[in-house]
């Protein structure tokens, strides 16, 4: 199979990555998960479907620790694959390519503890001010009452994830996220997970319009 749009996008991500200062380390990481990616990408249409359903797979294959470093790499080489110029200067500007990821990182843990963790787990006041906003929001959109209760329950495990981040910003709620997604063993499990990932996310920031962002997606993409 031919994968020379997929070589020549390649070589330009990461001639991008290297003009912003990645270090060869990261650049030669990058390099690796790239080069299995689109090997699954050689021949498809530039369609977003087919590069999740590409990506998937091979996601399955990365160990836990690595996940984030990876889904990072394929979200920004994204637009290089599709030839978008215009997706590409706008990621350029915010939220900007991740050359320099931070340090941190979630404890090891497992969905099973995670889950446990919620009877006894004690939320101070910007953690609860996000959580009850979020439900009411669901409430308001006509939820039943399991549906409220299991959202902000997963939105509890990312707050969880969140306790010992040095700094609570995209950066570390992005990498939070990343890094739990593989606990969910049950695909449809984890596709729910990132539902309410991206609309908690709005809650959590102070989002005033957050309350119109629920409800409204519900693919689950491991892209976004």
């Amino acid at each position: 199979m031919d994968q020379t749009r997929e070589d020549e996008a390649v070589r330009a991500y990461l001639k991008l990555l290297q003009t912003k200062g990645a270090v060869s380390a990261a650049l030669l990481r990058r390099s690796q998960f790239l080069e299995k990616l689109i090997v699954n990408l050689a021949g498809k249409e530039l369609d977003g479907n087919e590069y999740r359903e590409a990506l998937e797979p091979l996601m399955e294959t990365v160990p836990t620790e690595d996940w984030h470093d990876c889904l990072t790499a394929a979200r920004e080489f994204y637009p290089f694959w599709k030839g978008d110029i215009k997706a590409i200067a706008a990621l350029n500007i915010n939220p900007g390519f991740d050359v320099a990821p931070l340090q941190w990182k979630p404890l090891p843990t497992s969905l099973k503890l995670l889950m446990e963790s919620l009877v006894t787990e004690k939320f101070d006041a910007s953690e609860n001010w996000p959580l009850k906003a979020y439900a009411q929001a669901l409430r308001q959109e006509g939820s039943e009452q399991s549906l409220v209760d299991t959202r902000v329950k997963l939105a509890k495990i990312i707050l969880v994830r969140l306790k010992d981040a040095p700094v609570k910003n995209h950066k570390s709620y992005r990498t939070a996220v990343d890094l739990t997604l593989p606990l969910f063993n049950i695909k449809n499990n984890r596709r729910l997970f990132l539902v309410v990932v991206r609309e908690f996310y709005h809650f959590w920031i102070g989002n005033p319009d957050a309350s119109s962002m629920v409800l409204k997606d519900g693919s689950g993409n491991i892209l976004l």
